[in-house]
């Protein structure tokens, strides 16, 4: 029986805020699918709708939200609908970063958590359309934050960090700790290699430092760090712990590439569709085993 059917399961209500590019594989046209294969409902607040994404196609078009967003804000207040966690992604500029505060103020449960993937920057570089007040934006965003999934790049802006590719255990620590310093309460540190032939995520919350190895592919996907946020977010608000929702959320990752790379056609982002069922079944995974004992006892 899922924990959906169970009355005593409380059924979750997610807002996620990011761009929608209607092509590509990345941002809202991940997070919706993914959080609701997890059992969550999904809200969305589009920070801006692309035609495509911006890497690899040519003459996109692109339409900023952030003038609708108040409004979209106050009829949501007028219907009383709240929002048991708030999820963002790529967010275009500092005003749509002060407004996920103001909607988790007036939109958020109690208990509303806030998971913020500080989409901004990779490769040792902020994006093209921001600057180091994007940055500073961010910064305070993250230190309201229930969780951050940051890449290295994004971890080492955010604390002033210059950015190096080869690192030591050390160094990831020390990343670690000012990040915590910023005021956010767990992490989620992506694409930390300790060694050529592997990759892992590093798992900082108020009790220990973990980390999850995993294989690393060459091939570089867009829309990989998206489709992981979203997995993650989707794996822990079901019930799962950081640990347990950072594993999941690699493990899916790996498939989804795998599933894509012999694919040259396909360069725009990855087949996650075809890993959905692996996705269900590993969110499930646990209430199966609980089921079996429940009914060999």
């Amino acid at each position: 029986m899922s924990l959906i059917s169970d009355s005593n399961y409380h059924y979750p209500r997610i807002l996620t805020m990011q761009d929608i590019s209607c092509v590509g594989q990345c941002s809202l046209t991940v997070a919706l699918p993914i959080l609701s294969a997890c059992e969550i409902e999904t809200c969305v607040l589009p920070s801006a709708v692309l035609s495509t994404h911006t890497s690899g196609f040519q003459n996109f078009t692109c339409h900023d939200l952030t003038d609708e967003i108040p409004a979209i804000l106050r009829h949501w207040d007028s219907e009383n609908i709240r929002f048991d966690a708030i999820y963002t992604g790529y967010l275009a500029n500092q005003k749509q970063i002060a407004q996920v505060l103001n909607i988790r103020e007036i939109c958020g449960t109690p208990d509303c958590k806030l998971i913020v993937d500080p989409a901004m920057a990779d490769h040792g570089a902020l994006y093209p359309a921001f600057d180091t007040s994007h940055v500073s934006a961010m910064q305070e965003l993250c230190s309201h934050a229930d969780f951050i999934l940051p890449n290295l790049t994004e971890a080492c802006l955010l604390t002033d960090t210059p950015y190096t590719e080869t690192y030591t255990p050390d160094f990831i620590t020390n990343i670690l700790h000012q990040l915590k310093n910023l005021g956010t309460k767990n992490i989620i540190l992506t694409g930390i290699s300790y060694e050529a032939s592997s990759t892992g995520v590093v798992i900082a919350d108020h009790q220990e430092i973990q980390y999850y190895k995993h294989q690393k592919i060459a091939q570089h996907c867009h829309g990989t760090g998206d489709i992981y946020a979203s997995v993650f977010t989707g794996a822990y608000l079901h019930g799962k712990n950081a640990y347990e929702a950072a594993k999941i959320a690699a493990d899916f990752t790996v498939s989804c590439i795998e599933k894509t790379k012999d694919d040259p056609d396909h360069w725009y982002g990855v087949k996650f569709e075809l890993v959905l069922p692996e996705l269900i079944r590993n969110i499930k995974k646990k209430e199966r085993n609980k089921q079996t004992d429940e009914s060999s006892s």
